[in-house]
């Protein structure tokens, strides 16, 4: 469903919703929350007021509520969960995936974890133990590890007849994967293939060998890439050994890809992906007081800077009236920059393999707008204030920030990339910070020595 169409189908639910909650109607409410899919019903939630939302967490049945849990974001998911006895959350949750009930057992105490772990079979035990095994960001932490393999000296009769027997086929299975006595990956066998070819025929006759792997330590924006680049539906999961422990379906990847945008989009801001759009006033204010903070800071900064002129700016008063001109060209050069770089990061196409040669075309493109813009604001500023000098002087500061400001932005994701820190989060703050101190310092540097 498109997202417009989805955000207008939400609201028209909430507002059925408020009504029959503000009538009293909760049976009529109960019906219409649990007639819906688990995601919905989890988007409901993600969309409603802290007291509607408590009042329809409580009116979902208690069979789906695991379904519901695993879409709902980290927050309002931890907050639910610490509602829960463990007993409660034992019947809740032991239905659900192993890497979707992994997810889940993150956030909760361990006490409460190894009792919901003590409760599974012993199948399902290891599948989840498995997945825990390795980090949240890593392939094998978002494998699924409920697959179908078979050996390679048997007909793809005996494979038909063993799925015929099988209760269910695990959802979005397109193939079967191979393994040897070892457990060992050697190949798969596409269910196309298998529909269509003769019976009689082994694994090892019918069977693909020229298979791509993913092994479990594979960082999930890497294996996102690799979906995106091959067209993959899934792909198979293996440790160290080249043992088979799992699988990667596409709708594992479409996760990993929307919580990547997520915390891309939000860390600019210096917000959680996870953060709850509800959230109590208090909670949201200490959080976003510390971005507030750290922007505090940056900008008694570059206040500083100016305050080092102050005796140019008593004699002419234009340099206080244009600097922020000068400032803003240079953030505005560098936010494009700096956008690119991480996008191209992200997508694999920037490493330091090639920053000399980007370098060395922002260096171009900082020069090309630096002299068109010196030009037309210079004219501009000779115009509005009568003083040629001040044209000249804005001119050469324009340029001198718009060069500043592109190579900044190009270099500064991968500098922060390589000292471990998320370039989304800390890059916007930095470079804000480096063009108005560049800015100002040159913009008034040079007044000042033409004034003097």
């Amino acid at each position: 469903m498109p997202h417009t169409a989805r955000g207008t189908h939400t609201q028209s639910q909430l507002l059925e919703l408020n009504k029959a909650l503000e009538t009293g109607t909760f049976i009529h409410t109960r019906q219409m929350l649990n007639g819906m899919p688990a995601a919905e019903i989890a988007h409901l939630l993600e969309s409603s007021p802290s007291r509607e939302r408590e009042i329809l967490w409580k009116l979902i049945d208690q069979e789906i509520e695991g379904d519901v849990l695993q879409y709902l974001g980290g927050e309002i998911r931890a907050r639910f969960l610490k509602t829960k006895r463990a007993d409660e959350l034992i019947s809740v949750v032991s239905a659900l995936e192993a890497d979707d009930l992994a997810d889940l057992l993150q956030q909760l105490p361990r006490t409460i974890t190894r009792q919901v772990l003590h409760s599974l079979d012993t199948q399902h035990r290891q599948r989840v133990e498995a997945v825990f095994d390795f980090p949240e960001d890593s392939a094998g932490g978002i494998m699924n590890t409920d697959i179908i393999s078979v050996r390679p000296n048997i007909t793809l009769d005996v494979v038909l007849r063993y799925l015929r027997r099988l209760k269910q086929v695990p959802e979005t299975t397109d193939k079967i994967w191979v393994v040897n006595r070892m457990g060992e990956f050697i190949g798969l066998l596409p269910l196309t293939k298998l529909l269509v070819a003769d019976p009689a025929d082994t694994v090892r006759e019918t069977m693909l060998t020229e298979v791509n792997v993913i092994p479990a330590t594979l960082p999930t924006r890497d294996v996102a890439l690799l979906f995106e680049r091959h067209d993959w539906i899934s792909a198979p999961v293996i440790d160290n050994k080249n043992k088979l422990i799992g699988r990667i379906t596409i709708d594992d990847v479409v996760d990993v890809i929307r919580d990547d945008a997520d915390h891309s989009l939000m860390s600019m801001a210096g917000l959680d992906e996870d953060d709850d759009i509800f959230a109590p006033v208090i909670i949201t204010s200490r959080r976003r007081a510390i971005w507030l903070a750290v922007n505090t800071l940056t900008t008694f900064i570059a206040a500083g800077m100016m305050g080092l002129f102050t005796e140019t700016i008593e004699k002419v008063v234009a340099l206080a009236i244009l600097s922020p001109i000068v400032a803003s060209m240079g953030g505005v050069a560098g936010s494009q920059s700096l956008t690119l770089v991480i996008r191209g990061m992200a997508l694999g196409h920037i490493g330091f393999a090639n920053i000399r040669a980007l370098l060395s075309r922002e260096l171009a493109v900082g020069i090309v707008n630096g002299i068109i813009w010196a030009a037309i604001i210079g004219t501009v500023a000779s115009i509005w204030w009568g003083d040629q000098s001040i044209g000249i002087i804005i001119g050469m500061a324009i340029t001198i920030n718009l060069i500043a400001g592109a190579i900044t932005g190009a270099s500064l994701p991968l500098i922060l990339k390589r000292l471990d820190i998320d370039p989304a989060l800390a890059g916007g703050v930095i470079l804000t910070t480096i063009t108005d101190v560049v800015g100002f310092v040159s913009f008034l540097g040079l007044a000042t020595i033409v004034y003097s």
